[in-house]
């Protein structure tokens, strides 16, 4: 398949590309959904505009950071200011309530359907939704533990202890030097265990959950198979995108399924196994149901 030969627009008029999923997601033996940072957008856990005001006031004023993500790789004055504006990250998008239920009406659809969930968000919606956890797999890391920051061993850590005293003796854009946490092993500072680079830790869990999903791709490689991309963009594409479009591609009765507010495409080869909507994924399941 071409990739470079890529369409940068929808499928079609809303209500008859909403008809069209409707019945593809019916009929499907099995739907595999790959999610991506728009659909925990999509659940309120917005990373700019008021929500980072209101949470990131004084970082915005004293760095002119735009958007959490972003915010992350501001040079910080101090170890102790980085682990204030992390934790904060952290805490508010991985252990507080989710501003809206997008997830669990994603979970009621589904519910009688044969099912797997792909997803690169490191905010563990999911789980906090009530999706089992056999079927999904987080594949860069979670928000809710550290790593040794230059791994000297293969574990992680729960960190919503360590992270809890952060926010509350917090002080000036600065947590207590004595809560920075280490490495148990090494002595090293510890990181928290995201995928930016060859230090992510990959530990037994991540393991298991990239077997299961190894798993279900083998038992399910032909039939009525959806290809379900909630708010993928092109940050990482050869997770969820470039193999779903691969999938779909050597199998003539799977469709490749695509809600994303930004970016909307899909590979001319694929165009008559393409369904693309531009549209709040809120709003697309609420529709859906």
């Amino acid at each position: 398949m071409a990739y470079m030969d890529i369409v940068q627009e929808v499928t079609g008029k809303y209500e008859e590309e909403i008809e069209r999923l409707k019945k593809v997601f019916h009929q499907a033996d099995a739907i595999i959904v790959g999610a991506g940072s728009g659909l925990s957008t999509s659940a309120g856990l917005d990373f700019a505009g008021e929500r980072l005001q209101q949470l990131f006031g004084d970082f915005v004023e004293k760095y002119g950071i735009t958007d959490m993500y972003t915010g992350c790789f501001t040079p910080f004055e101090s170890r102790e200011e980085r682990w204030a504006y992390w934790a904060r990250w952290a805490w508010y998008n991985r252990f507080l309530e989710i501003p809206k239920n997008t997830l669990q009406k994603l979970l009621a659809l589904l519910s009688d359907k044969d099912y797997f969930v792909l997803t690169t968000n490191i905010d563990h919606t999911f789980i906090r939704a009530g999706f089992p956890k056999e079927r999904l797999c987080y594949t860069q890391g979670d928000f809710g533990l550290f790593q040794c920051s230059k791994p000297c061993h293969k574990d992680t850590y729960d960190n919503y202890d360590i992270l809890k005293q952060m926010i509350e003796q917090e002080k000036d854009m600065k947590v207590p030097t004595e809560l920075i946490p280490h490495c148990p092993k090494c002595g090293r500072e510890m990181d928290f265990n995201l995928f930016w680079d060859d230090t992510f830790v990959r530990d037994k869990g991540w393991h298991k959950a990239h077997e299961r999903y190894e798993k279900y791709l083998a038992e399910h490689k032909m039939g009525k198979i959806l290809y379900l991309e909630l708010g993928v963009g092109y940050n990482s594409p050869g997770v969820i995108k470039i193999p779903f479009w691969q999938m779909t591609a050597q199998n003539p009765e799977a469709t490749f399924a695509s809600v994303n507010l930004m970016l909307p495409s899909y590979p001319a080869a694929l165009s008559e196994q393409a369904i693309v909507i531009s549209r709040d994924i809120d709003q697309v399941l609420l529709d859906l149901a």
